[in-house]
């Protein structure tokens, strides 16, 4: 089985999702980036766009406005200014 990475996506009003995941991607304000398992660190500042959750073969997918994403070893954390589910 590969390896999962630790995805938390929060925003103001509560936190839309915790859990493994296979990858993430993510607008950032420099350009978009994507992110699995063991990534190197890094933060970035987050422009509006859409993240994209990644796991065995589903797709959910996150409208967001502005904020900040900090990848670790231990994983991903997006705190978001705004962030919903896209219908």
């Amino acid at each position: 089985m590969a390896e999962k990475l630790h995805f938390s996506l929060v925003s103001p009003e509560r936190e839309l999702f915790a859990g493994p995941v296979d990858q993430v991607d993510a607008p950032g304000s420099e350009g978009d980036f994507g992110v699995l398992a063991g990534h190197a660190p890094f933060m970035t500042a987050l422009k509006e766009g859409q993240v994209r959750v990644y796991d065995e073969g589903r797709v959910i997918v996150f409208d967001v406005r502005g904020g900040f994403a900090d990848v670790t070893p231990e994983g991903l954390t997006v705190l978001a200014e705004h962030a919903v589910e896209a219908a």
